[in-house]
């Protein structure tokens, strides 16, 4: 057995309220970076489902850049520390790590030749440094900000200059040392300063709304402000056009500006929402493409010609997914994360968007679907119902007494041609019907997990305090006891094989076990025990020859039932990242999603 990754559906920028982001862009065009977690994100700019992912920083990470050549990127994290690896390579191999500070990195720029790296931030004796990037020797302290250091930029061409914006709401002007030249223009903290291309110029942006522009030519004086101020709200990002006659803008006001270098004057504005989440914090003019990216880490490429609307929207997750259902014909994925998002996804053409209405306030933990609707439940104590058509919440809704923790379909139903849904929550087993809850049968243990027989009556629950696995009849709306299974560890998922030959239940203690689904036996004496962590999900194949596990030790196990002894491993699947849902889109794909909030799908061959 083998396997290859299909495509990424890429984690989007993480945010967070106030604070500006950094996109950094390819000198050659193709494609864009930005930061999430501990993981570095390459998009391709053309073909969003086309992505790579560098994950060796051990901490998060917070900004990454291209070098002028393309060949490297120096990404950095909160710890200070940089890390400089290939990008011509899907190894990404590492080529120096360097720690010009301790404290979080804010910003990092390459000077053109490819030889300094000037890293900036809030460090704890210094906001800032200029290090080779051959050898991480100092080339250069950045000194005289008297709080710590929001943006940084290299000089295109020689000389070499260095800007600067700081929280002590100045823009200071240097060598690679020392101090040419202190502006003061800003009332507030100055949030991004970009040099022209061809250097002779530099922009700045802080939060006061305001925009100025300077000359870097051998009088570094005050050019003029754009717009007089240029946005109603605190400015996040500033990015030249290529030709360096425009800059783009983004500001906390949800909206992004092009302006007229010469001018000073706007030339297009893009009104993004009203929403406090369409608030713009970041922005790239990368060749033919403008993006923004907002509060909520979705990436709009704005259309010059028709600023009235985005060309297009990437939307995603960028929280923890939690949460994995399919559809029965395979042809529609939805995740959704910790912050109660919920996405649909096109299987085959990767087309995506968010479910709208009134979702849930709380995190998502378990969502199942068929073919007219979505049934969610959430740690707000309550299910709702998501059409599978119009991807919209429902009104209805459905609470429980209790904190639900996983849900699935019940085929055969209790009658009236309704889709009858089980719950496990922390103290009850609820059978709902429509939006009603039918009826709820308390238990001694925390739920966690629920499977019914795809013929049978059986329904299988799972708990965390005593690890036994519950097995009960289904009568009517009543859940009548039949028999308990032991293990070792508390029960983190289980599953019955859609032939119904088969019961899998999977623990903290690294085991998947199979049961015979009618006798509850075991299949086979050996445990699979190839886990070195807890096992979080398990999943069938449509064809009910094979079993896949995702696992807190971030690797993916498939299983052969008619081999026990031979298995498949999908080492780091989702590299530092737990594995949190996994699901079969055929015979020979799968789908996974991890706490990195990126989805992968496997081609599976046997």
């Amino acid at each position: 057995m083998s396997f290859t990754n299909r495509t990424i559906l890429a984690t989007l920028p993480r945010t967070e309220r106030g604070q500006p982001i950094v996109l950094g862009g390819d000198p050659k065009g193709k494609n864009f970076l930005y930061a999430n977690g501990n993981s570095i994100i390459i998009r391709d700019i053309a073909d969003s489902s086309i992505a790579d992912i560098y994950t060796e920083h051990s901490v998060r990470t917070t900004v990454a850049k291209y070098s002028p050549s393309g060949f490297y990127i120096a990404s950095a994290d909160q710890s200070g520390k940089v890390r400089i690896w290939d990008t011509t390579r899907k190894e990404h191999i590492l080529k120096n790590e360097f720690q010009p500070f301790v404290g979080q990195v804010k910003d990092l720029a390459w000077s053109s030749d490819n030889q300094r790296i000037a890293v900036v931030g809030e460090g704890r004796e210094r906001f800032g440094h200029v290090i080779n990037a051959e050898t991480g020797t100092s080339v250069g302290e950045i000194a005289g900000h008297s709080s710590l250091i929001n943006s940084v930029d290299f000089r295109p061409k020689r000389p070499f200059r260095i800007v600067t914006g700081s929280e002590d709401n100045s823009v200071q002007l240097r060598g690679t040392s020392l101090i040419q030249t202190t502006f003061s223009d800003h009332t507030r903290f100055v949030q991004a300063v970009r040099f022209s291309p061809d250097g002779e110029l530099f922009a700045t942006g802080g939060f006061d709304g305001k925009m100025f522009l300077y000359k870097c030519d051998g009088e570094y004086t005050k050019v003029g402000e754009f717009g007089k101020p240029s946005h109603g709200g605190g400015i996040y990002g500033l990015s030249w056009s290529p030709d360096g006659t425009k800059l783009l803008s983004a500001s906390g006001d949800k909206s992004c500006k092009v302006w007229d270098a010469s001018t000073l004057q706007v030339i297009s504005e893009f009104k993004l929402g009203q929403d406090i989440m369409d608030q713009q914090v970041s922005c790239l003019w990368q060749g033919d493409h403008l993006l923004s990216v907002n509060l909520a880490g979705f990436i709009n490429y704005l259309d010059v010609n028709n600023p009235s609307k985005p060309l297009r929207i990437i939307k995603g997750h960028n929280k923890s997914i939690t949460a994995l259902a399919i559809s029965p014909n395979k042809n529609t994925i939805y995740t959704a994360s910790h912050d109660s998002a919920i996405m649909h996804w096109d299987s085959e053409s990767y087309n995506h968007n968010r479910v709208q209405g009134v979702g849930h306030s709380n995190q998502v933990q378990s969502m199942a679907a068929n073919d007219s609707a979505v049934f969610t439940c959430s740690f707000d104590d309550s299910m709702k119902f998501v059409n599978a058509s119009s991807y919209q919440y429902q009104p209805e809704s459905v609470k429980f007494d209790s904190q639900p923790r996983h849900v699935c379909l019940c085929p055969h139903g209790v009658g009236d041609g309704q889709e009858t849904v089980l719950v496990a929550c922390v103290k009850e087993v609820c059978v709902v019907q429509g939006s009603k809850k039918l009826s709820s049968f308390p238990i001694d243990y925390e739920g966690t997990s629920v499977a019914a027989h795809p013929t049978e009556n059986d329904v299988a629950v799972g708990g965390a305090e005593d690890m036994k696995v519950h097995i009960y009849l289904l009568n009517g709306n009543n859940l009548i006891p039949k028999t308990t299974l032991e293990h070792r560890g508390a029960i983190t998922d289980l599953a019955y094989s859609p032939n119904g030959a088969y019961l899998a239940a999977s623990d903290a203690n690294r085991k998947v076990i199979l049961y015979n689904a009618l006798t509850y036996e075991l299949t086979h004496t050996q445990d699979w025990c190839f886990h070195t962590a807890k096992v979080n999900c398990l999943a069938w194949a449509p064809n009910s020859l094979f079993l896949a596990s995702g696992s807190l030790d971030t690797n993916i196990i498939v299983w052969s039932v008619e081999k026990p002894n031979k298995h498949l491993i999908m080492k780091k699947a989702h590299p530092q990242s737990q594995i949190t849902r996994i699901g079969w889109l055929s015979d020979t794909c799968i789908v996974s999603t991890g706490q990195d909030s990126n989805i992968k799908i496997w081609d599976i061959v046997f």
